[in-house]
């Protein structure tokens, strides 16, 4: 399997235009973020109102850098299903 090119996976992001239309599996990566990211944080991290995520350029930008925190490579569509998963359930990007 590819690991994940950020810069690749960032474009086809920003390109689709719409929360409703990126790429993966939302519910793959809800499973894959309660297996690797809530042993450093809860969800209310997404919600609050100084959150350090803005755009969807920096949710892709955090993502990548939650990956090297955990010691963890996510293969390009597991990194999809994450962004899919915290724009469609917290973030609302379009």
């Amino acid at each position: 399997m590819k690991l994940f090119p950020c810069a690749a996976t960032m474009m086809v992001m920003l390109a689709s235009g719409s929360a409703l239309a990126l790429p993966g599996d939302s519910a793959d990566g809800k499973h894959l973020h309660e297996a690797n990211c809530t042993g450093c944080h809860d969800t209310s991290v997404y919600t609050r109102k100084d959150r350090a995520v803005q755009s969807m350029a920096a949710l892709q930008k955090q993502m990548n850098n939650c990956g090297h925190a955990t010691g963890r490579t996510y293969t390009e569509a597991e990194m999809q299903n994450m962004v899919k998963y915290l724009n469609d359930e917290f973030y609302k990007f379009e």
